[in-house]
């Protein structure tokens, strides 16, 4: 499964969505920190195991804005 992870820097702190997954929003002061707390959010959401692997590439960006692809097996009941 790839999802989108899209990061927004603003003058206080960075916001990260996944878009795919309604209500799957973030918000911290350091972008790694707001990484880490959608991929927890992602993990909740989907049930997804910790042993789970999830790969995050980057996919393009700019100064304000930066998306990710979030790569991962998921195992459909």
């Amino acid at each position: 499964m790839v999802l989108d992870l899209i990061i927004v820097r603003s003058n206080d702190g960075v916001t990260a969505e996944i878009p795919s997954l309604k209500g799957c929003e973030s918000w911290a002061h350091e972008e790694e920190e707001v990484i880490e707390k959608s991929i927890e959010l992602l993990r909740y959401y989907l049930n997804l195991s910790e042993e789970t692997e999830i790969k995050i590439d980057k996919a393009r960006g700019n100064k304000i804005k930066t998306i990710y692809k979030l790569v991962f097996n998921k195992d459909l009941p």
